[in-house]
This record gives structure tokens, sequence and C-alpha cells, in this order.
């Protein structure tokens, strides 16, 4: 993280997930989330890399209202969370079990991580996912031969439970005592980041001439790239082909 430096240092980035934590918090409450419109979910998806990918196009089709309801039923569990990979394994039944919907699972995980940080650990695709068998925990994972082995860890609330008190551990160790739960989540995107950046360095540093911000891709997966808080235009691209623009920029103030 030391690239941080030049853009106002760490403690920027832990800044802009808290900022994002209230967002989520905010519209997210018990009394509130009943009365979720349209364009204020989809303020929400601009943070979520993954999902404002898809979800402008597909919502154009949807009957909006039905989905405000499963958000509400996810939203809703036990105090123990013990019910947590129940209520997700729920919402993600409601739509179509292809490609085209993976994103649908991130949504579920980050509206929960995002409302409740301390309840929910940051349970999304690109932290661990069973099926691909890729994610941060493969990128962590000690083995000699990491690359040709199958990890049958599954990709449950307890899993992420553990890992969140992994790297809880480690940051202490390293001296991190304050905003914990900011510290664990930028350092989890920054694990990943540098997996993509290893992936894809090669490309780019062939196809871009100037140099490539090594952030980029912490904060594209923290979805801190998400909206521009001046004139409210978003990362959500619509049917249309145009980007999404919040009307209630305010609410990002």
């Amino acid at each position: 993280m030391n690239a941080s430096d030049e853009q106002g240092g760490v403690e920027t980035f832990v800044t802009a997930i808290k900022f994002k934590n209230s967002v989520f918090q905010e519209v997210l409450k018990p009394e509130n989330v009943q009365d979720l419109d349209k364009d204020t979910f989809l303020g929400l998806c601009a943070f979520t890399a993954s999902v404002r990918r898809r979800i402008g196009a597909w919502i154009e089709t949807q009957d909006f209202e039905k989905l405000r309801m499963h958000i509400v039923a996810l939203m809703v569990g036990e105090v123990d969370g013990s019910d947590v990979d129940a209520r997700m394994a729920k919402f993600c039944e409601r739509f179509p079990h292809d490609r085209s919907h993976r994103w649908v699972r991130d949504l579920a995980a980050e509206f929960l991580h995002f409302s409740d940080m301390e309840k929910y650990p940051l349970m999304t695709r690109w932290v661990w996912d069973y099926a691909a068998n890729t994610g941060v925990i493969r990128e962590i994972w000690y083995a000699d031969d990491i690359d040709h082995l199958t990890l049958n860890i599954a990709d449950t609330y307890e899993t992420h439970l553990v890992l969140r008190e992994e790297i809880s551990q480690f940051l202490a160790s390293n001296g991190v005592f304050r905003d914990v739960l900011y510290y664990v989540d930028l350092l989890l995107a920054q694990i990943y980041a540098d997996y993509i950046s290893e992936q894809g360095g090669s490309f780019l540093r062939t196809d871009f001439a100037s140099e490539v911000d090594p952030l980029e891709f912490t904060r594209r997966m923290l979805g801190l790239d998400g909206i521009d808080p001046d004139s409210g235009r978003t990362r959500v691209k619509l049917a249309n082909g145009k980007r999404f623009h919040l009307s209630n920029v305010e609410m990002m103030n």
C-alpha cells in the first residue's frame, strides 16, 4: 500500500470505506429499506463493481417492487447470524443460475456487509468462490503446489468469519488496532488487486504507454470509484448504453 502515499495515504482509503459504509447503513436500516426506491438502489449498486456492470440493463425489464421485497427479506435475520447462509441462498434462488447472474451473490454480500460490517464479513466472490476455486483465500493459502490444488473450502458465513479473524490478527501483529474492520476490507481488496495486476500486467504494460495506477484495482474491488460526487454520474450502465446519474447527489455528501 506504499503507492497510497501519493493519493493521500492509506487513511484516505479507510475514510472512503467508512463513507460507503455510512451510506449503506442509512439506506438499509430496517425502517428505511422498506421504502427503497430504484434510483437509490442503483446508487448503492454503483459501489459494487461486479453488480454495476450488469444491473442497469437487467433492471429495465424487471419488477423492482419484487426485488425490493427480496432485499427486505435478505436484510432481516437472526441476531446471531445463524441464518445468513440460508438468507443468501434464498435471495440467489430468486434469479437464474447462469453466468450472466453471478453478480447476484455479490449484491447480497455487499448489502449485508456494508449494512453491518461487524456482523457480516465481506463475502463476495472475489474474497472466495468455491465453485470457481478463486479468490483471496487461494492467494494467501500456503502450499508449494497451490496452482495445482483444489481447495475444499465452502464459501459460507463461517468461512468468512474465520478469514476475517485471521486477517485481523495479522493486522494487529503489524500494529493496526483502530478501524480494523475497514483495514480488513482494504487488505482483502489489495491482495486480490495484486492478483489481477499480475494476471494482466504484461497486457497493461504492452497496451498502455502511460503509467498504470497501482491502486486502480483496489479501488474497483471496493467500489470506491463508483460515483462522481460532484455530478452524480455513476458507473452503472443502463440498457440504452448511457450512465445512470444519481438525481439525489446529496445522498453522497
